[in-house]
Parts: structure tokens; C-alpha cells; sequence
């Protein structure tokens, strides 16, 4: 993607980022360096990125057949993430939302609907106790998954 840089005065620490026709205009702070700038656009550029990735899947219909296969609770909402960066998925089972990271839109399917079914899993039990892992279980490529995210560096938990 092309980034155009916009230095702002009346910009002092917050950065914003749009796109349009493949075009970023980054705006940033006039104060910062040029390795702040660098670092800022990959950093937006990502967001954007992961966004755009993101809004390409439809996360409730996945849940929807997730919770059909592996008779599992359906969700009241489901959505991305997109500032959810210490957990993969999070859920609210009082009010039956779940929210997904849109840092797994880029991760292969079977490990999205791993942790589709891990929140789906907690609108029946809150905890991580044996009868929530059973019901984890089900989903076939559970471990296989769990594994994918820890050496992506975090187990999902919540």
C-alpha cells in the first residue's frame, strides 16, 4: 500500500490513519521523527490491513454452523476486534456477545473456528473446568490449534 504522511501541528500525540483508493493518509504529530513516522505507517498500514481481512469473513455465519455441528449456544452477537491484542476471542455470557481478534482473520480457518467454538464454549460454561474442555473437545482440531496459537505466543483464555 501507498502512505501519504500528513505532518500536523495541531496534532501532539495522536496518529490516524484512512484509506482510500489504496491510498493511507497517515496523520502524525509534525514532532515526530522520521523513525517514529516509519514505524507508525507499518504499524497502521497492518491495522488496515487486518481490517479490510477481517470484514471479508462473516464471523456470525461461522459461529451460526459452529454452534450447529458441535451443539453449542449461538451467541446473541458476534463481532471482530480490532484492539483486542492479549486475547484471541472474549465473551460475555450474561449478555450471550462474543468478540473475536482481528488478528486471526489471518490465520488459517480451522484455528478461527477454534476459537469460535473455545467462546462459544463459555455461553454454556464461564470457567475452563473439565465440562467446558469437553465441550472444547468436540471441535476435532482443538489441540492442533491450541498449538498453532501458543507459538504464535498466547494461548486463548478468555
Amino acid at each position: 500500500m501507498q502512505v501519504e504522511v500528513i505532518r500536523s501541528t495541531r496534532r501532539r500525540k495522536t496518529i490516524q490513519a484512512t484509506e482510500r483508493n489504496g491510498v493511507v493518509r497517515l496523520s502524525i504529530p509534525h514532532t515526530m521523527s522520521e523513525a517514529e513516522e516509519k514505524h507508525w505507517a507499518d504499524v497502521m498500514v497492518k491495522r488496515l490491513e487486518r481490517r479490510r481481512d477481517a470484514e471479508r469473513i462473516d464471523v456470525a455465519r461461522r459461529a451460526r454452523l459452529l454452534a450447529e455441528r458441535y451443539g453449542l449456544p449461538r451467541p446473541a452477537s458476534i463481532a471482530w476486534a480490532g484492539n483486542q491484542r492479549s486475547l484471541w476471542g472474549s465473551c460475555t455470557p450474561r449478555e450471550g456477545t462474543i468478540r473475536i481478534s482481528a488478528r486471526l482473520a489471518n490465520y488459517p480457518r480451522w484455528v478461527l473456528d477454534y476459537v469460535i467454538v473455545h467462546e462459544l464454549a463459555h455461553l454454556r460454561y464461564h470457567g475452563h473446568g473439565p465440562r467446558f474442555h469437553a465441550l472444547v473437545e468436540r471441535y476435532p482440531l482443538a489441540e492442533r490449534a491450541r498449538g498453532f496459537l501458543i507459538a504464535k505466543g498466547l494461548e486463548p483464555d478468555g
